[in-house]
């Protein structure tokens, strides 16, 4: 048999099956007490925001502090504002600036580092993929390196303290007077959506979770395959019914917003699709066609805000799909939007094989508003299609994918 990434996991993880106990290896208790806090050196600050660090869990019986920006905007006695947790993805750090985009459309929020690391001063700045610096207080090493950590004690590895970071960083939140305890929401990029994934399913004081690329189901399909293949099947099947989402998504109960691209080269729309399908609670698909895996391309989609808005202010809602279907060659949905759509498009591939370079196209669907449709023909030969929705805001929601003809 020829080994590609598509089948490699089937030569040594086809017993493998998401049945290992969901039991939380993360005591809610614990971490629901806000941790002490300390101040930081500040790498050229921006006005307002404040550098700490927060207490985290013992790492090999050693104390830990976890980096952390904070800023909130400026509010009246009494007033309590709506807040953010912001979880950075691989090569990235706590970023001041994602904090000011909250900041700026009204929100607190707390960027927080998941690796022991603290922002470069300008000339520091990480090249070649030169890490952040590590501060003295440190826990485990992060993403990559938790490969490698699998025979550690299960409390010693980066998984399991960086999602009690997420927790302790949401008791915290409470504690202060500016915060509205029951307005708490939660977004991550790429690893960071992947500790999304997992802490949003184990914490239900968090209002919403927003994984943007981050998944489950990473044995089967994800560009870390070889890394699981080096491991071995025990191992890798030790690590998964540890830290693979999927084991805690059926748990969550808060509502999910899932951001990502077709050709997404960590995470693929396959991955994605079996994760966003466990969670029992409210989800919304933003899947734009080739969209950048990065932190900046993360960051900044408007659905994400929105979704916010929705849930912690009570602004208008996404467009929500309801149905979806096809007969024969024609495929449809049914939606309810409270902000009208201005149009509707069909976006499919010929291509089957791996997702990354598949190659995408998209065409005008027919959007009938006073019914809540969309309908269109689907093109010979066509693989995998789904369809975007656009609201009067610019707003996208997607349907689900569709394999054809698998």
């Amino acid at each position: 048999m020829t080994i590609t990434r598509r089948n490699i996991s089937f030569l040594w993880l086809a017993a493998f099956s998401m049945t290992a106990s969901a039991k939380s290896p993360w005591d809610l208790t614990l971490l629901s007490t806000a941790p002490r806090v300390y101040d930081a050196p500040a790498p050229q600050a921006p006005p307002g925001m404040r550098a700490i660090y927060f207490e985290g869990l013992p790492w090999k019986d050693k104390p830990t502090r976890v980096f952390a920006w904070y800023a909130a905007p400026a509010t009246k006695p009494g007033e309590r504002v709506p807040t953010m947790v912001l979880v950075h993805g691989g090569g990235g750090t706590a970023f001041a600036d994602w904090v000011k985009i909250w900041n700026d459309r009204g929100y607190a929020a707390i960027a927080i580092d998941t690796c022991g690391s603290v922002p470069e001063q300008p000339e520091e700045a990480p090249t070649g993929g030169k890490p952040h610096p590590r501060h003295d207080f440190s826990g485990p090493p992060g993403w990559d390196a938790s490969f490698d950590q699998v025979d550690w004690p299960v409390k010693d590895q980066w998984t399991y303290h960086a999602v009690a970071d997420i927790l302790l960083a949401n008791s915290l939140l409470r504690s202060f007077p500016e915060v509205d305890p029951k307005r708490i929401g939660l977004t991550g990029i790429s690893w960071g959506g992947y500790l999304t994934a997992i802490a949003g399913s184990v914490d239900p004081r968090f209002r919403f979770a927003v994984p943007v690329y981050g998944c489950g189901f990473l044995g089967e399909d994800s560009v870390w395959l070889p890394a699981f293949a080096k491991l071995g099947p025990e191992k890798a099947r030790r690590w998964l019914e540890l830290w693979d989402p999927s084991v805690y998504l059926k748990q969550a109960t808060i509502p999910f917003l899932w951001v990502s691209g077709t050709n997404d080269f960590a995470y693929p729309l396959g991955s994605l699709q079996k994760s966003y399908r466990l969670p029992p609670g409210p989800r919304t698909l933003a899947i734009r066609l080739r969209m950048p895996h990065g932190h900046k391309p993360g960051e900044t989609p408007q659905e994400i805000h929105a979704f916010a808005d929705q849930y912690l202010k009570g602004g208008a809602p996404l467009t929500s799909i309801l149905r979806q279907g096809r007969k024969g060659q024609q495929a449809w949905l049914r939606f309810l939007a409270k902000t009208p759509l201005v149009r509707a498009e069909l976006n499919y591939t010929r291509d089957g094989g791996v997702w990354e370079k598949r190659q995408w196209e998209s065409a005008p669907a027919q959007l009938d508003r006073s019914r809540g449709t969309v309908t269109a023909d689907l093109p010979d030969g066509v693989r995998v299609y789904y369809f975007n929705v656009v609201d009067e805001r610019g707003l996208l929601v997607s349907s689900e994918h569709e394999e054809i003809g698998r």
